[in-house]
């Protein structure tokens, strides 16, 4: 069954940013997928160029890593670094007007829940670039986001491993959509500079599992996916669980403060899930709200 996402109503939620948002345009263009992709590694790049400055080695060894563990979260951090200049020449050398590096708020406290949001951005940013690979015209550009991509996967696997999580869970990794990955990225950036180049992404209302969840979480198991600050009225709601081969459709359950939703099988890892009034496909125009980040 398809119902437009117009026939939902979502309620009590502004979807302004803090960051400039945000002008759809009729066609996206090689630049502003660079931009796009150049606004994410920023974000990475400063997510660990702060984190390195705030927790010294002792302070990861007295978490538990090693010294090993802390010179080699030193290269990822040079990684993005190396990123944020490459796509930062390359959109100069074409004439087009680089973004520049934001602010942001990543809300860690320590060097656990720091690690925890490296990894998890690692994962959005393989997602994120495997999601924008089939929109690139340019056979040099999208070789270069593919060395990219690779890199980050590597990123993510070996923070996975030292977080005692599964490198590779999945055979095949998610694909997000621009407005998806921006909706998970959105949250950290607190301004950016006015003279940024408008992005034609958009930040749906936010999705995230109830941090009361019971751990580990598995196919089969009924989950709560929480709608902060909003509600979603009308029609029957779905979630779809996002994979390369297609996306998987549940039955939301409306429940207090969100939708009860069943894991399905043939998803493990990093997973995303967004809220949706069709159960036929999903698009930037059926999404109501999401993704949310569900560790299966």
């Amino acid at each position: 069954m398809y119902v437009s996402k117009v026939a939902l109503a979502v309620t009590g939620v502004s979807l302004v940013t803090a960051a400039p948002v945000i002008e759809k345009r009729a066609e996206i263009t090689d630049a502003d997928i660079l931009n796009y992709a150049l606004t994410l590694e920023h974000l990475e790049d400063t997510f660990y160029r702060e984190g390195l400055a705030k927790y010294s080695e002792q302070d990861f060894v007295d978490a538990g890593f090693d010294a090993t563990f802390y010179a080699n979260l030193k290269e990822v951090s040079s990684d993005e670094a190396s990123h944020v200049k490459f796509l930062t020449a390359g959109l100069t050398a074409a004439g087009a007007t680089p973004v520049a590096e934001c602010t942001y708020d990543f809300g860690y406290t320590d060097v656990k829940s720091f690690l925890a949001t490296a990894s998890i951005l690692e994962g959005v940013g393989v997602s994120a670039y495997l999601g924008a690979a089939a929109d690139i015209m340019s056979k040099t550009y999208l070789t270069a986001a593919g060395s990219i991509l690779t890199v980050e996967a590597r990123h993510s696997a070996y923070l996975r491993s030292k977080l005692d999580k599964s490198p590779f869970p999945q055979a095949f990794d998610a694909p997000l959509t621009l407005d998806e990955v921006y909706s998970l990225a959105s949250p950290f950036i607190t301004s950016c500079p006015a003279s940024n180049p408008a992005l034609p992404v958009k930040a749906f209302p936010a999705l995230s599992l109830d941090p009361s969840t019971a751990q580990p979480i598995k196919a089969g198991d009924a989950v709560t996916l929480l709608t902060p600050g909003y509600t979603v009225q009308g029609a029957p709601v779905y979630a779809a669980f996002i994979a390369v081969t297609g996306p998987t459709f549940v039955e939301a359950t409306p429940v207090d403060g969100g939708f009860s939703v069943v894991i399905p099988e043939g998803f493990a890892g990093q997973t995303y899930a967004v809220l949706t009034g069709c159960n036929e496909s999903v698009t930037d125009e059926t999404v109501v709200a999401g993704p949310a980040l569900i560790e299966i």
